[in-house]
């Protein structure tokens, strides 16, 4: 019987056991997936010796890569991996982000992207495979990203696609939510929030409130989800 999971901490929020096991039974595949709250990255070792293939979630899509055989060109670029099969790292949160958003922006259109971690690059990767230009937001001073405190009027009326690539707000932290300027949102703003539990977050709500797009994580939890079952059976979707 193959192995698989996902490996990260915390995980009380994922769906993915649920779906693949789902996904194993309709294929009538002899196959287990279970989630691995691991403590520390250095655990993987052993994981990666026992398991056909898992993903990798918060907070361990970057630091897992050098505990890899090698990356695909995708993942390599990136700089983060969610999904393993064999040893190698993969990464398909871009594909999922991409083609979830896609119906819903054009080009001429600017991002705020809120975060910097594995989620946000993958983000980034897809922005720019969209032709959407972007600004990343951080915590703290970056020479490619601007702090919280530097949105002001002109950035939230001239980027009207934001995207939460951070952990704020998901389940069971569903009180937190970025440090943006919500009272200038406006009709013609989409929020999106990588996050998928819950299915509104504080961040979307300030959205709806407001007038404007919402989507959360979940279809693209979906998307990148079936690419990976593609990579774990040799058909890579690229």
């Amino acid at each position: 019987m193959k192995q698989y999971g996902i490996i990260g901490n915390p995980l009380g929020h994922s769906y993915s056991e649920q779906y693949f096991t789902e996904l194993f039974k309709q294929q009538s595949l002899n196959a287990t997936y279970r989630p691995y709250a691991i403590e520390k990255i250095e655990l993987v070792q052993e994981l990666l010796t026992t398991l056909e293939g898992f993903n990798v979630t918060y907070p361990y899509k970057e630091s897992i890569i050098p505990y890899l055989s090698t990356l695909d060109s995708v993942a390599q670029t990136i700089g983060a991996v969610n999904v393993v099969h064999q040893g190698k790292g993969y990464n398909t949160d871009w594909i999922g982000f991409r083609n979830s958003l896609l119906p819903l922006v054009n080009p001429s259109q600017r991002a705020l992207l809120l975060g910097t971690g594995g989620v946000s690059k993958a983000i980034q990767y897809a922005m720019k495979d969209l032709e959407i230009d972007y600004t990343v937001v951080s915590r703290h001073n970056h020479a490619s990203a601007i702090t919280y405190e530097h949105i002001d009027e002109h950035l939230m009326a001239t980027h009207t696609i934001i995207v939460n690539c951070t952990p704020l707000g998901m389940h069971p932290y569903t009180d937190q939510l970025p440090n943006i300027p919500y009272q200038l949102l406006t009709k013609e703003h989409l929020l999106y929030d990588c996050i998928y539990n819950p299915e509104r977050t504080l961040f979307l709500q300030q959205g709806e409130l407001r007038g404007c797009k919402i989507k959360n994580g979940l279809e693209m939890l979906h998307l990148q989800a079936d690419c990976a079952w593609e990579i774990w059976h040799q058909q890579p979707n690229k």
